[in-house]
C-alpha cells in the first residue's frame, strides 16, 4: 500500500516516522479558512479531511493521512499567528491559563478501506510569563508556524506547567488511532506503539512525567 502524509509539517513527519513504515510526503492544496460559525470540532476535522482529500484526488490507490491542530480558550479558536505581533498577543492571552488543544486526523483510503476521522483533545496549563519572556520567545522564531504560537516539543516547553492527554496529539498528530487503522489494514510496523508511549523518548515527552 502506498502511504502518503498530506502535510509539510516537520513534527507530523517525525511522528509518523515513529511507526517505522515507509511513507511519502505531499503538500496538500487546501485553503484553511477559519469560520466563527463552525465549532472547533467540526472545523479541525474538516481541515484534516480537506488536506487528505486534496492529495488523495491526485493519488488514487493510496492511503492518505491529513491532520490539523487548533486551540480553544474562553470560546476563542486559535490557530497559527499571522505575524510576530499576533504571536505575542496569543501568548499573552494564554499566559497563566489552561487551554485545550484539538488535534484531528483524517485518513482517506483509496485501497478499499473505510477511512478514519478522529479528534483528540489535550488540556495544557501555561505558567504565567512576562512580556519580556514573550518577546524573547517570539524572537527565537518558533511561534509563526505553530497553533497557539508555541512549540510544545521545542523551547516552548519552558512556558508550560503541565499537560493532560496524548503528548503526540499536542505536538501535532495522534499516533495511536493511525497505528490502529493501519494495523487493521494489514500494515506491519517497525515498532511497538504501546512501548513507544511508555518509553516517551520523543523530544520533550519525558519532561512531562
Amino acid at each position: 500500500m502506498r502511504l502518503i502524509l498530506a502535510s509539510t509539517s516537520p513534527r507530523r513527519r517525525e511522528i509518523l516516522a515513529l511507526l517505522g513504515v515507509p511513507f511519502e510526503i505531499i503538500a496538500p492544496d487546501f485553503d484553511e479558512r477559519v469560520s466563527a460559525r463552525s465549532s472547533i470540532e467540526k472545523e479541525v476535522l474538516d481541515f484534516a479531511l480537506g488536506k487528505a482529500r486534496s492529495v488523495a484526488s491526485n493519488n488514487p490507490g493510496s492511503i492518505v493521512i491529513g491532520s490539523d491542530t487548533m486551540i480553544l480558550l474562553n470560546g476563542e479558536k486559535i490557530g497559527k499567528p499571522n505575524d510576530a505581533a499576533d504571536a505575542g498577543r496569543i501568548l499573552e492571552f494564554l499566559s497563566g491559563r489552561r487551554h485545550t488543544i484539538y488535534t484531528s486526523v483524517a485518513i482517506v483510503d483509496g485501497c478499499g478501506g473505510p477511512g478514519l476521522q478522529k479528534i483528540k483533545t489535550v488540556d495544557v496549563d501555561m505558567r504565567p510569563f512576562t512580556k519580556e519572556e514573550i518577546d524573547g520567545y517570539v524572537a527565537a522564531g518558533e511561534s509563526l508556524d505553530k497553533a497557539g504560537a508555541y512549540s510544545i516539543q521545542g523551547r516552548g516547553r519552558d512556558l508550560i506547567a503541565a499537560i493532560y492527554g496524548d503528548y503526540l496529539a499536542a505536538v501535532g498528530m495522534p499516533l495511536r488511532p493511525i497505528a490502529a487503522y493501519l494495523k487493521g489494514r494489514g500494515v506491519v510496523f517497525g515498532c511497538n506503539v504501546d512501548n513507544l508511549y511508555e518509553d516517551k523518548a520523543f523530544l520533550n515527552w519525558r519532561s512531562f512525567d
